[in-house]
């Protein structure tokens, strides 16, 4: 338990938090929004673990988290950029590679509307999950199907390898969330950690490639 904290009001933040990181991940124009909204949804997902894990453990979920997010932030800023005077190079470079399949109004609202069928869907199933899993709180499996979900509605939404490291981040880290509440297990959260910074060296790869190519 969180010393000197309320538990609930805690976890109504992490939930606030996920929602917020989910969503900017889905339709984020920018990677340096998307690099923060990892930073967030990790901090979300730490705070739902924290609940059923000790302290040291939750912690390597958020450490593993930010280190994968720090490889790609560091990936994505060298072939990028962030000056202002290269901005509109660096913009037309990102909406090559980086943003969602389609960006004008009538995608977004494709994207508002397929979140709220899966909010709608998540609402639906949270009962049954409640009482198949013991000792589950609501708001883990809030935070977890909200992961899980709408990372699934990222890789529906997208083919291009670095998106797709964007979604799998958010669908594991999801799992990890309902796993957590269910198994508490020294080795399977290392792994997991491994898997995080696995998929993030990957996508570091995958940022790089075309610029080293580029240069043969």
């Amino acid at each position: 338990m969180f010393n000197g904290i309320d538990l609930d009001l805690l976890s109504l933040l992490a939930i606030i938090f996920i929602v917020i990181a989910a969503v900017t991940l889905l339709i984020s124009r920018d990677w340096r929004f998307s690099i923060a909204a990892l930073v967030i949804q990790y901090v979300g997902a730490y705070i739902l673990v924290k609940i059923s894990w000790p302290v040291q453990m939750a912690l390597v979920k958020l450490i593993a988290g930010w280190f994968s997010t720090i490889v790609l932030a560091m990936a994505l800023f060298g072939v990028f950029g962030f000056k202002i005077d290269g901005e509109e190079q660096a913009m037309r470079q990102g909406r090559s590679s980086i943003l969602p399949p389609s960006t004008n109004v009538s995608g977004l609202l494709f994207h508002i509307l397929a979140t709220v069928v899966i909010a709608l869907a998540i609402l639906s199933v949270i009962p049954d999950l409640l009482n198949q899993l013991d000792g589950v709180t609501f708001e883990q499996v809030m935070g977890a199907l909200v992961l899980i979900g709408l990372g699934l509605l990222h890789l529906g939404f997208t083919a291009h390898p670095i998106r797709v490291i964007f979604g799998l981040l958010t669908v594991l880290a999801g799992f990890e969330i309902i796993y957590a509440a269910v198994e508490l297990s020294t080795l399977v959260a290392g792994l997991l950690a491994g898997v995080n910074l696995g998929l993030a060296m990957l996508g570091a790869y995958l940022i790089y490639a075309p610029s080293m190519e580029g240069r043969e």
